[in-house]
């Protein structure tokens, strides 16, 4: 890292799908899954409350990835924290951009997926109370916590 920088992103929103994976091999994979921040303000003028929502393309791998196919899908709440990587390739003559976070830490704040039990590691059914799990990010065994 060069001195004096940081590359650092903290967001916390819900996915906007499903994980998406692409697996290389049988330890590598990545998985893609895009997540929406909002804020709202009141409008001055017309008293409306105006919402506005961001989309950021979110990218895991390897363990941590499958740990987001098996516990995650759309709607659920994800704390993540990662750095920012601008991509560029062309596709049909045109230069296409884009801009995704690469995930090194997540928390699961809610979750609609089957979740794990630590004591037995077995599924049990979902529960209706939000669950919060932290996961590392590239941990020698499979726990998804």
């Amino acid at each position: 890292m060069a001195a004096g920088t940081i590359n650092k992103v903290i967001l916390i929103g819900n996915l906007g799908d499903e994980v998406k994976m692409h697996y290389f091999d049988d330890q590598n994979c990545v998985g893609r899954f895009p997540i929406a921040t909002s804020e709202s303000y009141t409008n001055k003028q017309t008293g409306e409350k105006i919402t506005n929502t961001d989309w950021h393309n979110i990218v895991v791998r390897n363990g941590l990835a499958k740990v987001c196919e098996k516990y995650i899908g759309k709607g659920d709440k994800v704390y993540v924290e990662g750095k920012l990587k601008n991509r560029q390739w062309e596709q049909d003559g045109v230069k296409r951009y884009s801009t995704e976070v690469h995930v090194n830490e997540m928390t699961m704040l809610s979750t609609k997926k089957n979740t794990v039990n630590p004591n037995n590691l077995q599924q049990n059914q979902p529960t209706s109370s939000p669950e919060t799990k932290t996961v590392a990010p590239e941990e020698n065994d499979d726990l998804p916590f």
